[in-house]
């Protein structure tokens, strides 16, 4: 009998991580590269519809709290678009129950709070 060979668990391949503080994208894409997935980084709303539209991502790590077009705006309008498949949203904020409930609302599927905890990151 021939034993399976030991696997990781699979991943989501593809993350599109939305914020508008080049510190964060890059703390988010280091430690999500060194886990072996392939991030494609926003620097807001607006640009992460568009790359959204060209390539849907498997999971959009998102921001709140962002100029321009805010994490709320943004899930509602990925949720609004017929042609997009279903993609999960994680939001990232630092603020408190209501806005969590807000987002949860618009439409995303949870939350990790700022600071990032890398062990929550992951999870």
């Amino acid at each position: 009998m021939n034993a399976l060979p030991l696997t990781r668990p699979s991943k989501t391949d593809r993350i599109l991580a939305v914020d508008d503080s080049p510190d964060n994208l890059f703390l988010l894409q280091t430690l999500l590269e060194e886990e072996g997935y392939e991030i494609t980084l926003a620097e807001n709303g607006r640009v992460a519809l568009e790359k959204i539209e060209i390539s849907p991502p498997e999971l959009v790590l998102l921001d709140v709290m962002m100029p321009e077009m805010d994490g709320f705006e943004v899930t509602k309008r990925i949720r609004s678009n017929p042609k997009l498949p279903f993609i999960p949203i994680l939001l990232i904020t630092a603020y408190d129950h209501p806005s969590v409930v807000q987002g949860l609302d618009m439409g995303a599927d949870d939350f990790i709070r700022k600071p990032v905890e890398v062990d929550e990151l992951l999870a």
